[in-house]
């Protein structure tokens, strides 16, 4: 689907047309429409402060909740996997990340919130449900912060430095190994632990790579070379869904107005595609 943000309308299309449109009485501008896991339910943010969440069946929709509470235009939204409850991550320019849940049928409560930033949040994104119940948030202050979920019901926060001027994307690696259901590709042992890896853009023009080590927590595993990079801020990075795939691959966008597709192949990255546009691009994603 395609979201539209200077009229308060969210557009759906799929690959031929449009296939629904609809008002969402947002106040202001809409940064960021966002599925559930199952295509169900719409979440959309916006500058007036408020997450809406829609119940989507077919071409109609239902507005079912306003989630109040942020200070400041909110940016991103996200869903975790339902193998989670109904979970949805907020975050906004006042400096606020917010994890909601739905504890009743169209009753929603705030379970979590995080005040503490020192800048705007800009992005939010939860981790595979193979890696657990996991939030990564970017901040505008140049810092990664990672939520985990814990037994005794606590978020357990983490972070570390990621990019000079800003963090303004993060997205995880698929929880499966790429390639993995191709024929002839040997896939991850199913005992052992899923590596988890994390991509971030900033305003550094850089695309980053993390991996978490038992021993020293999140590392640098690569800065790309980027002779052939951006070279204005990236504004969103998508890991594709490893389904399919031989292969890592990465998209990135930026205020170059430029997409650009990155592969591991044999441990090094490379840029495979570069698009040009006509204006600069602020969203990337990947169809299923």
């Amino acid at each position: 689907f395609f979201y539209k943000s200077d009229d308060q309308k969210v557009l759906f299309f799929n690959m031929a047309a449009m296939t629904m449109a609809f008002e969402t009485h947002h106040e202001d501008m809409i940064h960021d429409a966002q599925l559930d896991y199952y295509g169900k339910y719409l979440a959309t943010a916006s500058s007036d402060c408020l997450v809406k969440v829609f119940h989507i069946q077919g071409d109609t929709h239902t507005h079912l909740v306003d989630l109040v509470g942020h200070d400041g235009p909110v940016w991103q939204v996200a869903w975790s996997h339902p193998k989670f409850g109904k979970l949805l991550a907020s975050c906004s320019y006042a400096k606020q990340v917010f994890i909601w849940k739905e504890v009743a049928e169209n009753q929603w409560s705030k379970c979590y919130e995080d005040r503490s930033f020192e800048a705007s949040v800009n992005s939010v994104c939860f981790a595979p449900h193979e890696f657990g119940c996991i939030l990564a948030v970017g901040c505008a202050d140049g810092f990664v912060s990672i939520y985990t979920y814990q037994d005794s019901g606590n978020w357990e926060k983490s972070r570390f430095s990621a990019h000079s001027g800003g963090v303004n994307a993060v997205s995880w690696c698929p929880g499966v190994q790429s390639g993995a259901i191709l024929p002839n590709q040997q896939a991850q042992p199913s005992d052992s632990e899923p590596i988890k890896r994390l991509a971030s853009g900033g305003c550094d023009n850089q695309l980053r790579i993390w991996r978490l080590s038992v021993l020293n927590g999140w590392q640098e595993e690569k800065t790309m070379d980027n002779s052939n990079g951006h070279t204005d801020w990236i504004r969103d990075v998508a890991w594709a869904p490893s389904l399919g795939l031989p292969t890592n691959t990465i998209a990135t966008c930026s205020e170059d107005k430029t997409v650009k597709i990155w592969m591991e192949e044999n441990g090094l990255w490379k840029i495979t595609t570069t698009l040009n546009f006509d204006h600069k691009v602020w969203s990337v994603s990947w169809s299923v």
